[in-house]
């Protein structure tokens, strides 16, 4: 097992090595920024497909226009919550597999704390 580093005092320098030697993870808080910009794209979508369907309304004559106007934009909102919801899910599956490893990283300190107390004989 490799050798444990001691992390220095102070706020500035522990924070510059935790983005240097991976100790603790920054992604919980990246992930935050991720997941918004995540939706900003996929509004833009959602505006998207709802100037499709403005302009199928405008492009063909009453009453067929409307009545075409109004699958693109069932179909454009459907896209849109399917987008919704598996960007959530990528991102809570993203977040998970970084908890099952700072869990993992606790149970490891834990078991050489155990063994540092209670060595072999």
């Amino acid at each position: 097992m490799r050798r444990a580093f001691n992390r220095p005092e102070g706020t500035g320098w522990a924070l510059l090595w935790d983005l240097l030697t991976f100790e603790r993870l920054m992604t919980n808080a990246v992930i935050h920024l991720v997941y918004w910009a995540g939706l900003g794209v996929i509004l833009l979508v959602a505006f998207g497909s709802l100037g499709a369907a403005v302009g199928v309304a405008i492009r063909d004559p009453l009453p067929w226009g409307i009545l075409l106007a109004i699958p693109v934009l069932i179909a454009g909102l459907l896209v849109t919550a399917v987008l919704v919801l598996l960007w959530r899910s990528f991102c809570e599956f993203y977040v998970t597999i970084f908890k099952i490893s700072e869990d993992l990283t606790a149970l490891r300190q834990e078991a050489d704390a155990e063994r540092a107390r209670h060595p072999r004989g």
